[in-house]
């Protein structure tokens, strides 16, 4: 037996392997059949989030896909060819006909080199695949309405008593100032604006709010982790940080990492890969992590003082959680995320966000925004999110349900809190003649009742 037609027959195979898995790896199979099931529902909802690009980009994805599925019915044709010539050149071997059986190699080869060229074509269009998916954003929820902009969001609720201040009241960048608390021009000499420097009590401030989320999310059922605040690019692309679309992450190039904009990307991407049992669900955590995000855009009087910052700290809930229970574990976050505000006792209102607000990964999102006194504006202070499938699907997190079939789960998170604004807030509204009275809650943490 010649050993070079196994080889030729070993390397066809290996071809078809290879490129059956690579098609179930790297790219989104199940994603791509959902949206041709569900093709016009996808198209209206995306229409609704205002992605202008909706229809063109689904019908350009399902060509490529039928070009896919063109190509791979091509290539399985030619490798069933290729297994039929290796049974007859056995065959021709045995019956001493060596002539017949050159001929049958030279038909392997010229199958050979079809089947790389399949493999080529197949490649180009399986990438070509992965970076359109790679712009489509999550198809909103029915509940969340149509809007262009944050103007179109719906208020749903609004609680507390915005504070009466007395004359002569300041915005936090003045307070700030006054009891040199928060250093702006020094954080610039260190490194550049929106990266300040804590001092005094503003730095035990910060320590306290920490202490006091990440204590009050024990208290609600989260498992606290302390996550890396680097990540790689596969987990970026996971959760749908990646392709940064809007230039918001800084990037660590010479080993190509990625600072995060936030601990939910770390936190989820600890279940990349995983099947989890039923049972186990769901998986909460909470994690305090500093947050980087380049901000790109204006810096006037709107976003003034600790209103936009490039650093930041916040702690963060995630919950990996069963499809049929992740909506009332939303309301549960939304809930628990409130009750921070109420203790810290804080004004404050809870948003719909519409289609044009919408986050690119998420399904719904419920921002919660304080009220401001001396800014006399709302400032977002929190997003809680579900993004149902569509990290889970990037993530290839699933679950064995009783019929013992991988399933996807959803993914949800959500500020609780960030810091920042939430500062701004406790300072504007709690200043009085006599200095800044720390909320009732906060004063174990800290140590004092006044900053003056």
């Amino acid at each position: 037996m010649n050993i070079n037609i196994y080889d030729s027959i070993k390397y066809l195979l290996l071809v078809h392997i290879t490129l059956f898995c690579s098609l179930n790896t790297e790219f989104d199979m199940l994603q791509i059949a959902q949206i041709k099931e569900n093709k016009e529902a996808v198209i209206s909802g995306l229409i609704r989030r205002n992605f202008k690009e909706a229809d063109r980009a689904i019908n350009s994805l399902l060509i490529l896909d039928d070009q896919r599925k063109a190509i791979q019915q091509k290539n399985d044709s030619a490798l069933a060819e290729a297994n039929i010539l290796a049974k007859q050149i056995g065959q021709l071997m045995g019956q001493g006909k060596k002539d017949e059986a050159e001929e049958v190699k030279k038909k392997t080869a010229a199958f050979k080199i079809e089947s790389k060229q399949l493999g080529e074509a197949l490649k180009k269009i399986e990438d070509e695949l992965q970076q359109l998916l790679y712009t489509i954003p999550n198809v909103p929820n029915p509940k969340v309405p149509a809007g262009n902009s944050d103007e179109d969001n719906e208020v749903l609720s609004t609680h507390g008593e915005v504070p009466d201040l007395y004359d002569g009241a300041k915005p936090h960048w003045n307070l700030i100032e006054k009891y040199d608390i928060i250093d702006f021009e020094l954080g610039n000499k260190i490194t550049g604006a929106g990266f300040p420097v804590y001092k005094g009590k503003g730095a035990k401030l910060q320590r306290a709010l920490v202490n006091f989320f990440l204590d009050e999310a024990t208290e609600a059922g989260y498992n606290e982790v302390q996550p890396p605040i680097l990540i790689n690019q596969a987990s970026g692309i996971a959760t749908g940080q990646l392709p940064d679309k809007e230039g918001q992450m800084y990037h660590a190039t010479e080993d190509d990492y990625y600072l995060i904009p936030t601990a939910e990307v770390p936190i989820t991407n600890m279940y990349r890969g995983e099947i989890l049992k039923e049972e186990e669900l769901p998986k909460k955590h909470a994690g305090f992590t500093p947050c980087f995000r380049r901000e790109a855009g204006s810096w006037g009087a709107h976003v003034r003082g600790l209103n936009r910052l490039h650093q930041f700290d916040k702690v963060e809930i995630v919950q990996i959680q069963h499809p049929d229970k992740s909506y009332e574990a939303l309301d549960d976050m939304s809930s628990y995320i409130q009750s921070l505000l109420k203790k810290l006792e804080l004004p404050y209102r809870v948003l719909l966000l519409c289609g044009g607000d919408l986050g690119f990964t998420s399904a719904i999102t419920y921002d919660m925004e304080v009220f401001s006194a001396a800014q006399e504006k709302w400032l977002e202070v929190s997003s809680v999110s579900n993004f149902e499938t569509y990290q889970a699907n990037r993530l290839k997190l699933r679950y064995k349900g009783a019929d013992k079939r991988p399933q996807l789960l959803h993914t949800l998170n959500g500020s609780a809190l960030a810091l920042p604004r939430i500062v701004a807030a406790i300072l504007e509204n709690n200043q009085t003649a006599e200095g800044i009275k720390i909320p009732k809650v906060l004063v174990p943490y800290c140590g004092f009742e006044w900053i003056n």
